[in-house]
């Protein structure tokens, strides 16, 4: 199925933007340039819809991502006459077109300085407040990005969208337990969101088998990413990375059973007997075989899997199959 400008295009793949962006000609020749706000002038000329100015700002971004700059300031160019400069969110977008026309760091460092600027005037404007953030993010300054989002998040604690890439910019740093807290403030916000229960269980997984990672700590976090694996299948029964971090959450406990048995002395952290640990696994097996095989058939309704994380979960089968062969012989 086509993806549609009406549909936010940040999580699209490649391919898919590209076929928003080379919508740009139709789009921008079929709808009006301009529409005006007076009641009377309204009634001799094109309607105003919401759904117009949602599918500009969409092709806007769907350029940038392809490389068509022209078309997406053509998108600009209505959205400021509509709205005009003042609105905060025409200001961000003016601003992601800078970032996207500026030919190095020197050029992005004058970017950020007017953001600086704006939010010295009002430090309160929110879509210039992440834009900083996200250019200090692409510049390299991690760090700086993050002291940047807590102090945005003590403004505006319910942005589970801010608290996401709060994680995200933890995770980077290796710096696990305060992604995880981040993560975790995000499901309290969408608890039934079950990518994001994947993701943390990802965070927790990985925490459990970063260096140093032993001790006390590694059973728990793998316990609590069986957990959050586990929710998120029951939440999405065809969910590919929840089966995927399911199968290596139990293939990790069977492999090495012994360090992951031991219990603190509350008994805070059980995990399931060695039975159902296999009988997991074995269902994370069939489930993802049966993904595999059926979006790789491009069977009717099982083709929207994202390929590189199909091609991911069958290479994790033929590990597992391998594995199973040497054990045989």
């Amino acid at each position: 199925m086509a993806p549609s400008l009406l549909h936010p295009p940040s999580q699209l793949s490649p391919s898919s933007a590209l076929q928003l962006s080379q919508q740009a000609p139709i789009v921008l020749r079929d709808s009006p340039s301009t529409v005006s706000s007076s009641p009377f002038t309204a009634l001799f000329s094109a309607s105003e819809t919401a759904d117009l100015w949602i599918k500009y700002e969409n092709l806007l971004l769907s350029c940038l991502r392809t490389g068509d700059e022209r078309a997406a300031h053509q998108c600009l160019e209505r959205l400021v006459a509509r709205f005009g400069d003042d609105n905060e969110r025409i200001m961000a977008l003016k601003g992601l077109l800078k970032e996207a026309d500026a030919q190095n760091n020197d050029e992005l460092e004058v970017v950020l300085k007017e953001y600086d600027q704006i939010l010295s005037e009002n430090d309160t404007n929110i879509p210039i407040t992440k834009r900083r953030i996200a250019l200090l993010r692409s510049l390299g300054r991690v760090s700086d990005a993050a002291s940047s989002l807590v102090q945005f998040l003590k403004f505006s604690p319910t942005d589970a969208e801010a608290w996401s890439e709060l994680a995200d910019l933890y995770l980077a740093q290796g710096m696990y337990p305060q992604a995880i807290y981040a993560m975790e403030e995000v499901l309290v916000l969408a608890p039934n969101a079950w990518n994001i229960h994947a993701r943390l269980g990802e965070m927790q997984y990985m925490a459990a088998t970063a260096p140093g990672g032993g001790g006390p700590s590694y059973q728990k976090y793998l316990v609590e990413a069986l957990k959050r694996f586990s929710r998120s299948i029951e939440l999405c029964d065809n969910y590919l990375r929840g089966y995927y971090g399911l199968k290596l959450v139990t293939t990790k406990l069977i492999k090495d059973p012994a360090k992951s048995t031991k219990q603190t002395d509350e008994g805070e952290f059980t995990l399931p007997d060695s039975d159902t640990v296999e009988r997991l696994n074995e269902l994370a097996t069939a489930k993802l075989s049966e993904i595999v095989r059926r979006s790789i058939a491009q069977e009717s309704g099982w083709r929207g899997f994202d390929k590189l994380e199909v091609t991911a979960a069958r290479e994790l089968l033929s590990e597992d199959a391998s594995a199973a062969s040497r054990i045989e012989r």
